[in-house]
């Protein structure tokens, strides 16, 4: 199978590519081999994220689930503590 390799150009910030750059040189890498690294690593996480089938599969009955769902575990486990 040929491995194709494709061009990403990205314009990054100072505060972003300053300690991208830094924790390369601990590495002894290049800021573009570990933000290569980096962005695979979370790609892969992404796109299998055990979470993902559940995403859509039942009616949460509010829309700030997403944003409120530590508060809304949080109510669950004072409820279900004896």
């Amino acid at each position: 199978m040929m491995i194709m390799e494709r061009t990403l150009t990205l314009d990054l910030p100072e505060e972003i590519y300053e300690p991208l750059a830094e924790a390369a040189r601990k590495r002894g890498s290049t800021p573009e081999d570990l933000a290569k690294e980096w962005l695979a690593s979370a790609l892969h996480h992404a796109m299998n994220d055990p979470i993902e089938k559940f995403i859509g599969a039942f009616n949460s009955r509010g829309v700030d689930w997403a944003d409120q769902h530590d508060s809304y575990l949080g109510q669950a486990v004072r409820l279900a503590s004896p």
